[in-house]
């Protein structure tokens, strides 16, 4: 039987696009039903690629009034800053005495991030190193031993993740049997939760993100919406408004599974060809504003200071049950001096 508790964080990059309310929030807006949910802004997770702070706390509250808007209950849910919680730090160290560099430089994600940013083939491997060691920084090549503090401080028992993010849960899993082993049974062994909404492609076909400016957001103006839709890809051979469309093929027909009330409708439009593709791009653009048109409503009832204040609130007690957790395992690693 699974426990109660539920973590998971958003780094503060910039404005959420649909993809994330439409996989990350909803999925915490269902766990927070029926679990003890901590959900927090990983703003220390944010430097490990860019250093540069001075939007930090302004994208802090404008995200986390995205994630309100949306319906994450903040009487619900914990909701709280990573650097406002410090005991995160002192548990990563800790645990960064329990994982080797080789294993590190074996995640995926450690991986995927050096073929984006060192543009030497790695057949040229004394060049390739070089390179490496130039460019990525000590607290990127750590973030997943922090991570995994983020997770076992708050002893989680499941993590809604993507399945980009799975060998980091592994590796969260390892250094809590690890630690159990070594020194006492303190952190239960977290389970990874899929997300159940399919990943949302962007405007250019490929992963929705920030990085590719691909993105639609949630708080787009109607004409500025409709032209990012105007320029998806759909069935190249569709090429009359009557011919016969293949939605397989359609990045459009993707997107209509989440925004239309009956995608077997346009499903059937598109196979007979008794819709063409700037038709079905208009119904699309329309029908995703009109989602969002509450959404924005509400968005705009929360001022900075409430987010603040809530944002406060959640840290203390974040930390309250963060430091009890990090007092029992300086108990159990016998480092409780005074």
């Amino acid at each position: 039987m699974i426990g109660r508790n539920v973590l998971s964080g958003m780094r503060p990059t910039g404005k959420l696009h649909i993809g994330h309310l439409e996989g990350v929030l909803q999925e915490w807006i269902n766990l927070q039903q029926s679990y003890d949910c901590y959900y927090f802004v990983a703003d220390w997770h944010a430097l490990t690629t860019n250093s540069e702070t001075k939007d930090l706390k302004e994208n802090t509250i404008d995200m986390v009034k995205d994630w309100l808007a949306y319906g994450v209950d903040p009487n619900k849910s914990t909701l709280f800053i990573q650097s406002q919680v410090p005991e995160h730090a002192e548990l990563g160290l800790l645990f960064s005495m329990l994982v080797n560099l080789g294993r590190l430089e074996r995640l995926p994600t450690f991986n995927a991030y050096l073929k984006e940013i060192v543009k030497v083939e790695e057949k040229d491997k004394k060049i390739y190193d070089e390179v490496k060691r130039a460019k990525v920084n000590h607290g990127f090549l750590g973030y997943p031993i922090l991570q995994s503090a983020d997770i076992l401080i708050y002893k989680t028992n499941l993590v809604p993740v993507g399945e980009d993010q799975l060998s980091h849960i592994e590796l969260t899993r390892e250094i809590a049997r690890k630690f159990n082993s070594l020194y006492k049974e303190i952190f239960p062994i977290p389970e990874p939760k899929l997300g159940e909404t399919p990943c949302i492609l962007g405007t250019d076909s490929r992963k929705m993100s920030k990085s590719y400016g691909n993105v639609i957001s949630p708080t787009d103006d109607y004409s500025i919406l409709k032209n990012k839709v105007g320029k998806m890809v759909t069935d190249p051979n569709k090429i009359r408004a009557n011919d016969r469309g293949n939605p397989d093929v359609c990045s459009v027909f993707d997107m209509h599974e989440l925004y239309h009330p009956n995608k077997l409708e346009v499903l059937t439009m598109c196979k007979e060809g008794s819709i063409g593709c700037f038709d079905c791009k208009g119904n699309l653009a329309r029908n995703i504003y009109d989602k969002y048109e509450e959404f924005n409503e509400k968005r705009s009832e929360f001022s900075d200071n409430d987010i603040l204040e809530i944002l406060e609130e959640g840290s203390k007690k974040a930390r309250s049950i963060a430091r009890q957790t990090l007092n029992e395992v300086k108990e159990a690693m016998h480092m409780d001096y005074f």
